[in-house]
């Protein structure tokens, strides 16, 4: 099981000083959060992505992913790629933060590369659910 499954963290949220709902502190991972269950783990995802378009004003994949996973950690272009090919969404297209039929595919493909396993919809759905409620 992946570092970011046992977290119940898909998205590797790294230990920062900004908290979230669910979030388990103090966490028993030095470098990353830990969340209560996998549903606050994508409530936390969506909550940074849409973070990352009203503060920062990134509103497509390629920029989202781009500020997620840099390059001095990570593949981003072929994160970047996998994301858009497996979401169905252009990298370069504009998405709302705030529809749901934008943010969960493209979550759920974070995930996927985050984790190296499919997501399960009804936890991404949840973590919606938990987001949009606020």
């Amino acid at each position: 099981m992946s570092r970011g499954l046992r977290n119940c963290n898909p998205g590797n949220i790294r230990q920062s000083r900004s908290s979230f709902v669910g979030e388990v502190r103090p966490s028993r991972d030095a470098a990353f959060k830990q969340f209560e269950s996998m549903a606050y783990g994508y409530r936390a995802m969506f909550v940074l992505l849409d973070s990352y378009r009203r503060r920062y004003g990134l509103s497509n994949i390629r920029a989202m992913i781009s500020r997620w996973a840099p390059p001095v950690e990570n593949h981003t272009e072929a994160y970047i790629r996998f994301v858009a090919e497996h979401s169905g969404i252009a990298a370069d297209e504009t998405l709302d933060t705030r529809k749901e039929r934008d943010m969960i595919p493209v979550v759920m493909a974070m995930s996927e590369v985050e984790n190296g396993t499919k997501a399960k919809r009804e936890d991404v759905e949840e973590g919606w659910r938990l987001f949009i409620s606020k």
